[in-house]
């Protein structure tokens, strides 16, 4: 057996790949759309993961799923989370809340993080390596919704 990807379904691909792509970092591997069944599929890979999934075909991704027809989805929760490894947890959180994500979860404890895409999705952060020192803003900030 060998994981290939996880698909989600997003209700805006603009703000979608802004997300996964500019703010977390991810790179678009491939896209396929489907006239006849009207959806469009984007493969994204982590950084370190891109080059592999580019050549091989044989590395975890993460498949965006755009269906042409307005749906409203929900559950967002009910389906786990994603979770990334990340270089610097408190850079990568101050990032995205300059970029108005709100941090869900804060790196409190310098290795654990929590935010959400567009469409509701739990992000899970992991700082790489031991956990960073506590550091303001983060070690006092309290949880924003849910997660």
């Amino acid at each position: 057996m060998q994981y290939l990807h996880t698909m989600v379904r997003v209700s805006d691909v603009d703000a979608s790949l802004r997300f996964y792509c500019d703010l977390l970092g991810m790179q678009e591997i491939r896209r396929k759309e489907s006239e006849k069944g009207r959806f469009t599929l984007i493969f994204l890979a982590a950084p370190d993961d891109a080059e592999r999934a580019r050549s091989s075909d044989n590395a975890p991704m993460l498949e965006l799923t755009w269906n042409w027809d307005p749906e409203t989805y929900s559950g967002g929760r009910n389906f786990g989370h994603l979770a990334y490894r990340v270089e610097n947890i408190y850079t990568l959180c101050q990032h995205l809340q300059d970029n108005g994500v709100i941090i869900n979860r804060p790196p409190r404890d310098g290795y654990m993080a929590f935010v959400r895409s567009p469409d509701g999705i739990s992000i899970e952060l992991l700082q790489q390596g031991d956990p960073l020192p506590p550091q303001e803003p983060w070690a006092s900030m309290e949880n924003t919704g849910s997660w």
